[in-house]
């Protein structure tokens, strides 16, 4: 998906125009025709995001939503929205285009947003190496349930890895959430209550240097309602210029940042917004919106169950986690083959899901490292053009 033929044919029709001498009416109908086939291009990336490969299903999902290959996808989708948005912005364009209004204000706005979505990358990657730690943590209770036959010690080692699985996915609700569906949360699956009491403060302290990795008081939730606050479709006149693309590609910003936030657990995502208004009636916007109604719906469970985020190997991992605890703590040498039968369904499939974090979540971490130096990169261009434009207003004239 990087190097799909219409990004490419794109990016060619506008790097030969630099050097083309056309008339003021021609380079006109051409750059309206630039902006029709980047929405059309951003319409058709995220229709592709709405419909998974036939290759996943229910039981053994692949690329469906919110899944770490669909977060891969996305990613790359985001890559090629903004080198296509680059080049209408920039590529043989006069400089003092750019600093007329309203792009004077629009193009300050866009480059504010991107700087908060730096931040996010910087939580979210913080967020994946958590997410890696808890499949270790699942890894390590395979392995023992793997044994054949199960013994005593192989139960105890997988109830302790569960247990701290179990405990690493509630240590982000638990100074955001009420006290009790946390206590919940961290006594999920253990009889010995009282025995565990004297380390978990100890797992707390473990668990939340690898979710938190900002500043103290940084919050993920506010850092997204800002970078959404001022998010307003251009009218009239504006909405048939450059403005509606910069537009565009600060709805992308957001709503990739914000999927991000939704998927990865991160620091602070207590009250994180579910809705940022996209007008319905633009062509291009049908496939964000839908995306984002199910997303948004994703998240309230998340709410509701005090989860640990909403990426779809997560919601596996917790939820055979708490399974195998029941397992573990009702464990009987010998026991019965019925319920060994059922284990072992449960062990391979949660095999199957430390498998494909395993192949997934270092690749998506460099993805996200590649969106951050892309989008500072590209930053950095723009600043330099509006930098030309101030030193040719300034400078005197003979």
């Amino acid at each position: 998906m990087r190097a799909t033929e219409n990004q490419g044919s794109f990016l060619n029709r506008i790097s030969i125009r630099r050097n083309q001498v056309v008339s003021m009416d021609g380079n006109h109908e051409q750059e309206l025709e630039d902006i029709e086939l980047f929405q059309k291009h951003v319409a058709d990336r995220f229709s592709n995001l709405l419909s998974p490969s036939s290759s996943s299903s229910a039981e053994s999902p692949s690329d469906s939503i919110l899944s770490i290959a669909w977060l891969r996808k996305l990613l790359d989708t985001f890559l090629c929205c903004e080198a296509e948005f680059k080049a209408l912005l920039i590529i043989g364009r006069e400089p003092s285009q750019v600093s007329k209004p309203p792009l004077d204000r629009l193009i300050p706005e866009l480059l504010d947003r991107v700087v908060k979505a730096l931040d996010v990358c910087n939580a979210v990657t913080h967020g994946v190496e958590a997410v890696r730690h808890c499949q270790k943590l699942a890894e390590i209770a395979v392995s023992a349930l793997e044994q054949k036959p199960i013994g005593d010690g192989q139960v105890r080692r997988a109830k302790k890895a569960l247990n701290s699985l179990i405990a690493a996915v509630a240590i982000e609700d638990r100074d955001g959430v009420g006290s009790k569906s946390t206590e919940r949360a961290w006594s999920f699956g253990r009889r010995g209550g009282s025995a565990c009491a004297g380390s978990k403060d100890r797992t707390a302290g473990q668990f939340r240097s690898l979710w938190w990795g900002m500043a103290k008081g940084w919050s993920a939730a506010k850092q997204i309602q800002a970078m959404s606050s001022n998010l307003v479709a251009p009218r009239g006149a504006e909405s048939t210029g450059l403005a509606h693309p910069v537009y565009i590609m600060s709805t992308v910003v957001v709503f990739v940042m914000w999927a991000l936030v939704a998927a990865i657990p991160c620091q602070e995502r207590t009250g994180l917004v579910t809705h940022f208004p996209v007008p319905r009636q633009l062509g291009w916007a049908q496939p964000i919106i839908s995306l984002q109604e199910k997303i948004a719906e994703e998240w309230k469970k998340k709410e509701k169950k005090c989860s640990a985020g909403v990426l779809e190997e997560m919601q596996r991992l917790e939820r055979l986690a708490q399974s195998l605890i029941e397992f573990t703590d009702s464990f009987q040498c010998p026991a019965e083959a019925e319920r060994l039968g059922e284990v072992a369904a449960q062990v391979a499939e949660l095999a199957e899901t430390c498998r494909r974090m395993e192949e997934g979540l270092v690749p998506l971490q460099q993805q996200i490292r590649e969106v951050f130096h892309k989008v500072v990169r590209t930053r950095t261009e723009v600043l330099n053009v509006l930098d030309q434009v101030g030193k040719a207003s300034t400078t005197p004239t003979i």
